[in-house]
């Protein structure tokens, strides 16, 4: 992974960086289900049964059952959450925090008490400071590192082995992802129950099916490594204790979620953790203000769009990263706002070190209303305009008010600014060629909706 992190020379110091989230995900949530006391009880009890409960790795076990800070930091783990471990073994931050630097809590208590360690010799690795040199072993993570040293050395291999295939592969000169389309759909909650229950031939839904036989056979003739799909969560994942603007699932499985009819029938979605970490890095450092979610059940908004593009099958074509946007509650992430969103995550994907062909799907939309009086306003002439200046002007198109797609387009309309983060994330907006119109399609009604279809292909 190439992207800067200038972090990774500060001597003694692990960062908790979205690669860490990811990496401790579980761990964490074990020390965050010590907070309530029945649990800390159970725990207390029978650690080692306690943590079989919990999907971890047996190296974060070991690293729990031994109380070894820096070895649980090794494996993802978080100081703040792993200070309620600390916590329910009756551990003070300062005890905890001695016990990571090799001296005994009485040294350390002294070292506080004279100031604190000092910064100089200890910013970067190498300078001779008194941090620098090995991270305080157990002696349960020396053991574990010893009976574990064949397969570590596997693993840098196995490492070297993928670095040189990648830099060996056909086409692979420049060895980093791309771009290559963008996709653009309705994400309609009935087009997936029509679907689930075989309804796709009746006269009401032929029609919109048909416009999706060619981006069926598209799809699979322009196989992507990854998609990136941006939808909104209907109140599935996200209610309104917790809303966030931006969220990206850096997590490696994602499971249909219940919306009340039960889930979908339909694969679980595998993600692209690496991938997805990468964009979520890459793009904070451009000061877009992303929430990392590492457990996350995607909706019909995610789902819909995979089985119109993708039919029925037992599992979905490749990873998928989901990409979900607050259009439910104002204030809402204005056009321009996803659009250079969109901008940023082109960027962030070309700079990933592997050689991945990614598709950027936006979807929602296009023109409805479903609630109050008005509900059922569909405005075909304002959604077709969209869609020529989607295609021509996306920057001008950006421009367009938040109040303008609620007067024209509905109240929900405003799903469409997440098409918006797909087409910024095409070529043309950083000075490449237009892309090329691979498809178009537009249809009312879909229940309650007007359903617009797009395919941009960049040009290679």
């Amino acid at each position: 992974m190439p992207l800067d992190k200038p972090y990774l020379d500060v001597p003694g110091t692990t960062i908790f960086d979205a690669d860490q989230s990811r990496k401790g995900y579980w761990l964490n949530q074990f020390c965050m289900s010590l907070m309530k006391a029945e649990n800390r009880e159970r725990f207390k009890a029978d650690e080692r049964t306690y943590l079989d409960d919990w999907p971890m790795t047996e190296e974060q076990k070991q690293a729990v059952l031994a109380r070894d800070l820096n070895w649980m930091m090794s494996t993802g783990g978080n100081i703040y959450f792993l200070a309620k471990l600390g916590a329910t073994d009756g551990k003070s931050f300062q005890q905890m925090a001695g016990s990571m630097t090799g001296m005994t809590e009485q040294q350390y208590r002294d070292m506080m008490l004279h100031g604190g360690r000092r910064p100089e010799g200890n910013r970067i690795v190498g300078e001779g400071g008194d941090a620098q040199g090995p991270v305080a072993h157990s002696e349960a993570w020396t053991r574990w590192e010893a009976s574990h040293q064949q397969d570590l050395a596997a693993d840098v291999m196995t490492a070297h082995a993928k670095a040189r295939s990648r830099a060996d592969a056909p086409g692979a000169a420049a060895g980093h992802a791309r771009v290559t389309a963008s996709v653009f759909t309705s994400h309609v909650p009935a087009i997936g129950a029509a679907i689930d229950h075989g309804k796709t031939a009746e006269p009401y839904w032929q029609p919109l099916f048909a416009g999706y036989e060619y981006s069926k056979r598209w799809l699979a003739e322009q196989k992507p490594d990854v998609i990136l799909l941006v939808y909104n969560d209907h109140a599935t994942s996200f209610d309104l204790r917790i809303i966030p603007t931006f969220a990206i699932g850096t997590g490696a499985e994602f499971q249909p979620a219940d919306e009340g009819y039960g889930p979908r029938p339909v694969p679980p979605v595998k993600g692209h953790p690496k991938l997805a970490s990468h964009i979520a890095q890459s793009v904070i450092q451009e000061d877009f203000d992303l929430t990392l979610v590492n457990d996350l059940a995607v909706d019909h908004g995610l789902t819909v769009p995979l089985s119109l593009m993708c039919g029925q099958p037992e599992a979905w074509p490749c990873p998928v990263i989901p990409f979900a946007v607050n259009v439910v509650q104002y204030p809402v992430p204005s056009g321009r706002r996803c659009f250079q969103l969109g901008q940023a995550i082109r960027r962030a994907i070309e700079s990933f070190d592997q050689p991945l062909k990614v598709q950027v799907w936006g979807t929602g939309g296009m023109s409805h209303q479903l609630q109050g009086p008005r509900a059922g306003l569909i405005n075909a002439d304002w959604d077709n305009r969209f869609l020529d200046r989607l295609i021509a002007e996306p920057a001008k198109l950006a421009d367009v008010p938040h109040i303008e797609y609620v007067r024209e387009a509905g109240s929900e309309g405003i799903e469409l600014v997440m098409w918006l983060i797909a087409r910024g994330a095409m070529a043309d907006v950083a000075g490449g060629a237009a892309p090329t119109v691979a498809h178009r399609f537009f249809h009312v009604p879909a229940s309650n909706t007007a359903v617009g279809h797009l395919i941009l292909e960049n040009k290679t």
